[in-house]
């Protein structure tokens, strides 16, 4: 008998140990209903994260509903149209919140354009709907160093943008052209998404600042509401009842900079080189997240 009573007593134990095991790291088989949450902060040079994000929590059965909470002046075009798309793809699977915070505008915009629902505050940043590149001149500086470059190119474009030169007429309509078909693509979009006409969405897509108060009279969002308001709506979106719990999407770790200078320096280091480059940007020049 005492050998069958210390049997149970070590399977009883196994058992409680197991649960407890299991409770304390998030299985899922203890968690209920929530809400997945999302962070898009910073000048947007890189998609990865966001999309590995949005399929994470679009997969979860568990996650009901999707809160992206955006604090940016937008960024590169190609991240901006690949997290639209995604955010495209996820709203036919689940119901997919905007929060704008202090800025939502350009790149930042155009992703959350693509949401079943956008909240912002009365003084949110967002729209300048446009498109942006910047091409350094240097010609004067190298002149007087005496610094000078050879170039060997095998056509008459290749070296577009060379700072040590200034452009040529043909360049710029060149380079006209390009921004003018990748705007007439941030308008298309977001006219479809938003369902509203292209030619409403011209009238403001001249690269123009708009506050949330204004963007809500012009249908560009949903609802004046702050980051807790889009949490319950995104609750009520996704059929939870009270308040949600929300699951944070897991942080990538830093990089060996960041942890060397501390917090967001390298992020800052990726935006000084973006706003010194002249990659093609849905981006608000001189505007930004808290530094």
């Amino acid at each position: 008998m005492k050998v069958r009573g210390c049997l149970l007593g070590l399977v009883i134990g196994i058992v409680l140990t197991t649960v407890i095991a299991l409770l304390s790291s998030g299985s899922e088989m203890f968690k209920g209903n929530r809400v997945g949450e999302i962070d898009i902060t910073g000048t947007i040079l890189g998609s990865r994260s966001t999309l590995t994000e949005l399929k994470k929590f679009r997969k979860d059965s568990f996650v009901k509903s999707i809160l992206i909470r955006i604090d940016s002046p937008g960024g590169a075009v190609g991240p901006s149209q690949e997290i639209f798309r995604e955010v495209r793809r996820t709203v036919k699977v689940k119901p997919v919140v905007v929060s704008m915070g202090s800025v939502a505008a350009s790149g930042a915009y155009y992703i959350a354009s693509a949401a079943s629902r956008i909240l912002a505050d009365p003084g949110t940043l967002t729209g300048s709907i446009g498109v942006i590149v910047h091409i350094p001149n240097m010609e004067g500086l190298f002149n007087k160093i005496g610094y000078k470059t050879v170039t060997i190119k095998s056509g008459p474009f290749k070296d577009i943008g060379d700072p040590g030169r200034q452009m040529t007429p043909a360049e710029q309509a060149l380079l006209q052209t390009t921004i003018d078909s990748t705007y007439n693509q941030f308008v298309r979009d977001v006219s479809r998404a938003r369902n509203l006409p292209e030619a409403d969405v011209r009238k403001v897509a001249d690269g123009r600042v708009i506050i949330g108060e204004d963007a809500l009279k012009l249908k560009l969002i949903d609802q004046i509401g702050n980051y807790e308001d889009a949490i319950l709506e995104a609750g009520r979106l996704g059929g939870l009842k009270g308040e949600p719990e929300v699951e944070r999407a897991k942080k990538s770790k830093s990089s060996l900079l960041g942890l060397l200078i501390g917090g967001k320096a390298d992020q800052r280091l990726e935006e000084l080189m973006a706003d010194s480059s002249s990659c093609l940007m849905y981006k608000l020049p001189g505007f930004g997240p808290n530094p």
